[in-house]
């Protein structure tokens, strides 16, 4: 029986037949999905291979050991293109998502009906597509490198940014709003003065969130060619060259590990 509370502590109801029968048929109705979806798993899965998952684990990992140092000297370079792809790719986003973000709140947006709309699709059709996907794309629209990479993280974080930040104005205060509109001041005097510093909070929060993931996603990116240490993974692995793997691996880490503790210190010094 479930229990509601008011102000003289719980009350106990009774359950109707009908709430218990709804009840079981929607937990019947989740195992049966789960059920069908197991065994649809279970005809595509090579139960042979995942039984000896831990001996083929054990064995790639003795491989790896020890690890080929000498090699790091020559992953400086992809990992400041790593780099470069994040912060830019950053960027790039957060230049769009703004005028996007404004253009989605209903309460900045010039229409509801039109602009809005089309603002929303650009947000839902970003935030749909991972970043590899784009990285796919875009390698063959405009060729492997760093600039793939650049353009395929700011696709994706044009919807992330966009829609975090339309939700931040749609959420502010409107009091200062009015004293603005007050003073007769023009539409885009009530957006810096009115608008802007309420949400350059959650502005700069967003940013280093989400720079703080693209340097995650970017490590990767490199396996289908769009830049970044991901290529030099790419090529360990076809080359069956474990030891630089693990090496690889290693500054992969170390660099998300930096990352975060920079985004933790910058979010830390904006609050």
């Amino acid at each position: 029986m479930p229990v509601s509370r008011d102000s003289h502590g719980p009350v106990w109801r009774q359950r109707t037949r009908a709430g218990d029968l709804a009840t079981w048929f929607a937990w019947l109705t989740g195992l049966a999905v789960v059920a069908i979806c197991l065994s649809f798993i279970s005809d595509k899965t090579i139960w042979e291979f995942v039984w000896s998952a831990p001996r083929e684990a054990a064995d790639l990992g003795s491989r790896m050991i020890p690890p080929d140092w000498t090699y790091s000297t020559q992953l400086w370079r992809p990992l400041w293109d790593t780099f470069n792809i994040a912060t830019l790719g950053t960027a790039i986003a957060l230049g769009v998502s703004v005028p996007v973000a404004f253009c989605a709140a209903r309460n900045t947006t010039p229409s509801t009906k039109l602009v809005r709309p089309i603002a929303l699709f650009v947000i839902a059709a970003s935030r749909s597509i991972n970043s590899l996907i784009w990285a796919l794309l875009l390698v063959v629209i405009v060729g492997p490198g760093v600039f793939a990479g650049v353009l395929a993280i700011a696709f994706r974080s044009i919807g992330f940014c966009g829609k975090l930040l339309y939700e931040a104005i749609e959420e502010i205060e409107v009091s200062p709003v009015e004293a603005v509109t007050a003073t007769g001041a023009s539409s885009g005097q009530i957006l810096t003065y009115g608008v802007v510093p309420q949400i350059m909070p959650a502005f700069a929060g967003i940013s280093v969130f989400r720079w703080d993931i693209n340097i995650r996603e970017s490590t990767i990116l490199g396996l289908v060619g769009a830049g970044g240490i991901g290529l030099q993974l790419n090529a360990s692995i076809n080359n069956l060259d474990w030891s630089r793997v693990a090496v690889i691996l290693i500054a992969i880490l170390l660099t998300v590990i930096i990352s975060e503790w920079l985004s933790a210190k910058i979010r830390r010094a904006l609050s």
